[in-house]
């Protein structure tokens, strides 16, 4: 059960004009269930998008960048669970095309203004068959208002759907932001099996969505990890379908584009939450704040190293105040200068350690309260400088291995 989490409902979301979405069940693993989904975009829409840093990327992402880069507008998405078409080789690459090439020819715009994503299982064959069978489905199935039920179709290990929306006012006008995500395990997304689609109808110049995508990502699906592997699959794509009626924005640094992204970027880290909050088995959300670095790439560093440890992981799940774990992590993060006689830790409101040992006022039961809350921050000062840096994690369980273990059955 997702940790302070439940799905919105559908009424909840606002359609994003110029954008309709289809979702059917094509038995791509498993029957009776929304497997396939399609994002349709109207002439004139622009869209970014940022894909995994592992170098044995799915094919789909390699699609996806080939495609993006080629510069044509993107007028279709679609998307399949079940499998992640990813050490599929060339098969699986012509298997994503092939994908492309028949929603393509449904819409009647040419294979590359179509991109391809797959999310479940890995090293097995995409039957792109049930795929392109089903697609006739999903494009019947179409609708502005289908941002739950496509939330729901892109799920895989998820125990809830994870969708966000919200308004803002731009240049005197109302503008819409609605987004979808997907994961639960194999998250620790290096963007550049997590799948992010945010869209608006903001009038934004097309060469401004790349840089905002990254952007947003940045401050959103790049500060979480449930397990610290990054998936084959992880993709953010931003889509701008430029129906709003103010002026178009041209610079992401003037106040309407500020406006917007800070809007975005909201909506963006609400999703990112979400999947920390469902992932796999998880019953705390933790936030790990580090200050006082000397740059955000050291406060990051020790963020991670405390969010990816195990042995913090499953602490927090037993509620053990074994709070030298942090001290560890903090020490093996990699900043080979670090002066452990100014560190600090707090839990919340209580002060562990100061001046690299333990507070003479923390008591273990103290700890121990904080600890048993479903919601934590750990709170890490460095003394080293200005930068501050957050990063969201969940815990470890027994049921991390349970899923896990079954996943492919």
């Amino acid at each position: 059960m997702a940790v302070n989490w439940s799905a919105p409902a559908a009424q909840d979301l606002w359609p994003v004009p110029g954008l309709t979405i289809g979702v059917t069940e094509a038995g791509v693993r498993k029957a009776n269930r929304k497997d396939l989904t399609v994002f349709l975009l109207d002439e004139g829409a622009a869209v970014g998008g940022v894909f995994t840093q592992n170098r044995y990327c799915a094919a789909p992402v390699q699609v996806c960048r080939e495609h993006l880069a080629q510069g044509q507008p993107i007028r279709a998405m679609v998307v399949n669970t079940g499998n992640a078409n990813a050490g599929t080789g060339q098969p699986g690459l012509a298997a994503a095309r092939a994908t492309c090439e028949a929603l393509a020819g449904h819409l009647g715009v040419a294979p590359n203004q179509v991109l391809p994503f797959s999310t479940g299982v890995i090293m097995e064959p995409l039957p792109v068959e049930r795929i392109v069978a089903g697609l006739p489905a999903a494009l019947a199935d179409a609708r502005p208002d289908h941002w739950l039920k496509a939330a729901e179709g892109i799920m895989t290990t998820d125990t809830v759907p994870k969708a966000a929306s919200r308004q803002v006012r731009i240049g005197g006008q109302t503008v819409t932001i609605t987004g979808i995500a997907k994961g639960a395990g194999m998250i620790r997304p290096n963007m550049a099996t997590m799948l992010g689609f945010l869209a608006t109808d903001a009038n934004l110049v097309p060469g401004l969505l790349p840089a905002l995508a990254k952007a947003l990502a940045d401050v959103s699906f790049n500060r979480v990890t449930v397990d610290g592997d990054t998936s084959t699959n992880d993709s953010f794509v931003v889509v701008a379908t430029r129906k709003a009626a103010h002026a178009e924005i041209t610079d992401l640094a003037s106040p309407e584009g500020q406006a917007l992204q800070a809007a975005m970027a909201e909506v963006a880290r609400t999703l990112a939450h979400a999947i920390v909050r469902d992932g796999e088995g998880a019953t705390k959300f933790i936030a790990v704040q580090v200050e006082g670095g000397r740059d955000s790439e050291e406060c990051l560093k020790v963020a991670y190293a405390i969010a990816h440890s195990p042995l913090v992981k499953t602490a927090f799940f037993a509620s053990d105040p074994n709070l030298g774990r942090i001290l560890a992590a903090v020490g093996y993060a990699g900043i080979a200068d670090l002066d452990q006689s100014l560190i600090e830790l707090y839990l919340d409101d209580v002060h562990v350690v100061t001046g690299g040992g333990r507070h003479p006022d923390y008591r273990e039961e103290d700890g121990a309260r904080v600890m048993k809350q479903s919601e934590i921050t750990i709170r890490v000062h460095l003394h080293r400088g200005e930068a501050v840096e957050t990063v969201w994690t969940c815990d470890f369980s027994h049921d991390y291995v349970t899923i896990n273990a079954d996943y492919r059955s």
